[in-house]
């Protein structure tokens, strides 16, 4: 049964800083890309970052300007999304998503195989 359980998100400060975590479980991780994935109220979906696990080429959305990092670490079977200088308006679930396969395919939710629960980061003073 495949899983993907994330973990991290809460209240934070704007300005402040978060760490996700996303654990894999269920099929071969380090052979697709994943992605990180942010629904907030009211908007469309946002693909935020994505990582491939077999190389570890990381590809990110423009709209963050550099704030957020992805990371992988094979023997946890786990993916991170480091999210710093948060603003309020970055209150969202952020969501876990597995590829189909070893391409990039941003934004193209047809090429997602599984999705996670989400984990919900509130920005908030």
């Amino acid at each position: 049964q495949v899983q993907l359980v994330e973990s991290g998100g809460g209240l934070v400060q704007p300005g402040g800083s978060l760490r996700l975590s996303c654990v894999a479980s269920g099929f071969t991780f380090g052979k697709n890309w994943m992605y990180w994935v942010r629904r907030a109220p009211g908007k469309r979906q946002e693909y935020v970052s994505a990582i491939n696990t077999r190389t570890g080429t990381t590809y990110y959305g423009d709209s963050d300007s550099g704030r957020f990092t992805i990371s992988r670490d094979d023997a946890k079977n786990t993916v991170y999304l480091l999210m710093d200088s948060l603003p309020s308006a970055d209150t969202a679930d952020l969501v876990c998503a597995n590829g189909r396969d070893g391409n990039l395919n941003w934004g193209r939710e047809s090429e997602i195989a599984h999705w996670g629960q989400g984990t919900y980061v509130t920005v908030s003073s």
